[in-house]
């Protein structure tokens, strides 16, 4: 093993600046997930297809991702972890880069499937971070590149919607190039990271459906992730259409302007995680989960106007993201020696339950508006709710009999 390698239990020295730099790559790489979302309207147009369709492209990505997840994120629990962190990011800027010249709409949803499946790298991150931080720091760490994770995704949709007057291949040409020197930079301030022992890929493939079986705990939570981000999903696919109507020739950067306001929404993540220490994960959650809730009422009641809208965004993106946080803190709680696994299932579940809420919301949209999507929406968060208080339920000791 190399001088600058660090199995589990070693750790590097994590520095303020190696953090930083974490949590912008794991901003800027998420962030390739979301900037079509603001820019759907105007893809459907370069490509003469309508709503339901262009909403394709979302799910394509979403999708993708979630094969990523299952497929890449494994890996950095037997291979090196610098080096795929690097190779990973580096096939992100080619993905990229076929998305911004895709000659017609079937190329398109390819180029943004296997964009998705590239785009792994925020969650070879967090695992990464867990593992070069001290325990005494672990949380705080996490919870500092979540954060930035959380405001990548937030920022994309505003970045996209202002930016939306460049043309949207332009913005996929500037993020393959940005992609290109976030590889450039991580091959130079990385420390390397070997897992304990090299795993050989189809026995990590193959204990992912050991891990599903012997953990009930992330059964628990992959369902709690899924359908919170299903919500998310559904309430911000369908966001420029519905401004579309609101606001004819503005709804990219009316986007752009609730993705700014959306922002507040990420500061849940590290205040998640500290009151999930104290308070427990599942208390901490289920207050997260009704406020997503809460945040479709807004929407349904205030969604024809732009400060209603950016209100009940910011509620359901603290909701959502804050209940994310406590399900990653619970799944950190497990075995280390399969972080990345647990990772793995975890947001894989996650990212099918945000490709059934893009569709979901694209099909609420298309059928009956925009009450029909607050109240899809509503459904998802109440369903991880009352999973929730089952599990709440289940947990608490029983009196004995006699």
């Amino acid at each position: 093993m190399s001088a600058d390698a660090h199995p589990e239990g070693a750790h590097a020295p994590l520095s303020f600046a190696l953090l930083g730099f974490l949590a912008f790559m794991a901003g800027a790489t998420v962030a390739n997930l979301y900037y079509a979302q603001p820019l759907l309207a105007e893809m459907a147009r370069s490509f003469h297809v309508d709503a339901s369709r262009a909403g394709l492209i979302a799910v394509a990505t979403q999708a993708g991702y979630a094969a990523g997840l299952a497929l890449i994120v494994p890996l950095g629990d037997g291979r090196e972890r610098k080096g795929l962190i690097v190779g990973t990011t580096t096939l992100i800027a080619v993905t990229l880069a076929l998305v911004a010249l895709s000659p017609d709409f079937a190329t398109l949803l390819a180029a943004s499937l296997f964009m998705g499946l590239s785009t792994t790298v925020p969650q070879l991150l967090v695992p990464y971070t867990a593992t070069l931080a001290p325990p005494a720091r672990r949380g705080r760490a996490v919870g500092l590149v979540m954060s930035g994770l959380l405001i990548g995704i937030i920022l994309s949709r505003a970045l996209s919607g202002f930016g939306s007057f460049l043309g949207w291949r332009v913005i996929y040409g500037l993020a393959a190039f940005l992609m290109a020197l976030c590889a450039i930079a991580a091959a130079r301030l990385l420390p390397r990271q070997a897992p304990p022992q090299p795993v050989p890929y189809g026995a990590l493939l193959r204990s992912l459906k050991g891990l599903w079986q012997d953990e009930p705990a992330l059964r628990f939570h992959a369902f709690l992730g899924a359908m919170g981000f299903a919500a998310f999903s559904d309430f911000w696919t369908p966001l420029v259409f519905h401004y579309g109507h609101l606001f004819p020739g503005e709804a990219s950067r009316m986007v752009g302007i609730t993705g700014f306001i959306g922002v507040s929404g990420a500061l849940a993540a590290p205040l998640s995680g500290r009151l999930s220490e104290r308070h427990g994960v599942l208390a901490v959650n289920g207050s997260f989960l009704l406020l997503a809730g809460v945040a479709f009422l807004v929407l349904w009641l205030q969604g024809d106007s732009l400060a209603g809208v950016a209100a009940g965004a910011a509620l359901l993106d603290a909701g959502v993201q804050g209940s994310h946080i406590s399900n990653q803190t619970r799944l950190y709680t497990l075995k280390a020696s399969v972080r990345n696994r647990l990772t793995a299932v975890y947001m894989t579940a996650y990212f099918a339950g945000g490709a059934l809420g893009s569709l979901a919301g694209t099909w609420a949209w298309k059928d009956a508006g925009w009450p029909a999507v607050c109240a899809t929406g509503a459904t998802f968060a109440l369903a991880a709710l009352l999973r929730l208080l089952i599990g709440m339920c289940d947990a608490r000791p029983r009196a004995p009999h006699g």
